[in-house]
């Protein structure tokens, strides 16, 4: 089994194709094989595509105790130097989108462009009236979650999440059973992030350093403070493109993976 060491945990992953090295980072709940789609929709292979299970999800490595984003960061980079070489593409969804734009503000240097997709990064957004007031019931159903999850009722919070949180009404029922077993195998990993009191946050000044092209993406039928949230990241990076995917929500990768592949590799190709 493929493992890379990231200081106390190993982590899985899978390769695909030759050439540039692009590294997908999943999202909360999930785990790399929620990439699967997009890297059958890169039919040419135009790079060699790594996907891997971050830690305490797949077949990666759990260790005991409160986590933090830091430490998925710090995986991330251990991933990038080991299999690169750096710079490298990235991409990152919601949380993994988090997680890919908080190293990039310690450490830009491992980017070669960076792509990501709705990354809820709530703090940077507290100032706004709109956003909180859509953020408030948002809030609220992430607290109902959180407290299924805290009593092991894992298969409610994960369908409470997906249908109020992440994907809207009636959506659980037409997930894959495999994804649906997934997401409830890794509930106790999404209430330890949620445990983490910055994983909402980013340093913007920070980010402001990172000169890499960054690609900010989001799908239509989200909710509209994800868009705020990239408006601040594009005001903050220097070289930011946002791009919007019609139709799609927070998972494009899954749902819409022909129009999300063309527009990172188009982005790559042009940037």
């Amino acid at each position: 089994m493929p493992v890379v060491r990231a200081g106390d945990v190993d982590l899985y992953y899978e390769t695909v194709g030759e050439g540039d090295p692009l590294v997908f980072v999943h999202g909360s709940w999930n785990d790399h094989s929620s990439w699967q789609p997009a890297i059958d929709a890169d039919a040419g292979a135009s790079f060699r595509m790594i996907s891997y299970d971050r830690r305490g999800h797949g077949r990666s490595e759990a260790v005991p105790g409160q986590g933090t984003r830091r430490q998925d960061e710090d995986d991330l980079a251990a991933l990038i130097e080991e299999l690169g070489p750096a710079p490298a593409h990235v991409a990152g969804n919601s949380f993994g989108a988090s997680i890919v734009l908080g190293l990039a503000a310690r450490r830009p240097e491992l980017f070669r462009t960076i792509t990501v997709h709705e990354p809820p990064l709530m703090a940077i957004v507290t100032d706004d009236p709109d956003a909180m007031k859509e953020l408030r019931a948002t809030e609220v159903s992430i607290e109902a979650a959180l407290d299924h999850i805290r009593k092991g009722e894992n298969r409610q919070g994960a369908q409470l999440f997906v249908e109020e949180v992440a994907l809207g009404p009636g959506m659980w029922d037409q997930l894959p059973t495999a994804v649906r077993e997934t997401f409830v195998r890794n509930a106790p990993t999404w209430l330890d992030e949620q445990s983490d009191p910055d994983w909402a946050k980013i340093d913007l000044d920070a980010l402001a350093r990172c000169t890499a092209p960054v690609l900010l993406s989001r799908g239509t039928e989200s909710p509209v403070w994800l868009s705020t949230v990239l408006d601040r990241l594009a005001t903050a990076l220097p070289r930011a493109r946002r791009q919007t995917i019609e139709g799609a929500g927070h998972i494009p990768h899954v749902t819409h993976p022909q129009q999300y592949v063309a527009a990172l590799t188009r982005f790559i190709r042009d940037s």
